[in-house]
């Protein structure tokens, strides 16, 4: 048996004996649970409740497109791929349509998912879409009435010493270019 085999996978579980809500707003909801920890003590849990997001690896003439915004919660700018948060019940890779088109303009008639993880599994519930696009047409962008951005297209290198300088500093972002750098090594995605 491995160290990772699902066999013995519950040897871990907290069980929930209460969730509190603590906060219901129109990202996100913070509830806070008392659980039993696997040895019968009980814990605390402060859980960030999230609907889902989506991002997208967009790649035109070897470039990467990107958004610069505001993030108010890091108060500054960062560099960021096209990326936003699902409705209720909406399908990710329609939402990767949308979120595309709305930020950078360009549309796409297939993306491809890279993968799908976590954004912060030790506090907040928020599972991230990860696509790729490489055949693109440019368009008019259309962001949301409170989204103030600048779009432009950057280098593999460009993307790794705005990594270095802190200006690319979220985990999607950075897998994004990982990835990239992946698939010139591989032969694609």
């Amino acid at each position: 048996m491995g160290l990772f085999d699902n066999e013995d996978s519950k040897r871990f579980e907290e069980e929930t004996i209460a969730t509190k809500p603590i906060f219901q707003g129109k990202m996100i909801n913070v509830d806070v649970e008392t659980v039993k920890l696997p040895n019968g003590a009980q814990a605390t849990r402060e859980i960030v409740r999230h609907p889902g997001a989506v991002c997208v690896l967009a790649l035109v003439d070897e470039k990467m497109l990107v958004v610069e915004q505001y993030r108010k919660a890091m108060s500054r700018n960062l560099v960021e791929i096209p990326a936003g948060k699902l409705e209720q019940g909406e399908d990710p890779l329609e939402a990767a349509h949308r979120e595309l088109q709305e930020e950078t303009g360009f549309t796409t008639k297939e993306l491809k998912k890279i993968a799908t993880f976590y954004s912060a599994p030790g506090f907040c519930d928020e599972l991230l879409h990860l696509y790729v696009a490489v055949e693109l047409e440019a368009g008019v962008a259309n962001p949301d009435e409170d989204e103030f951005l600048d779009c432009s297209a950057i280098t593999l290198d460009e993307a790794k010493l705005l990594i270095d300088q802190g200006r690319i500093a979220d985990a999607k972002t950075i897998m994004a270019v990982q990835a990239w750098e992946l698939s010139l090594i591989k032969g694609g995605f």
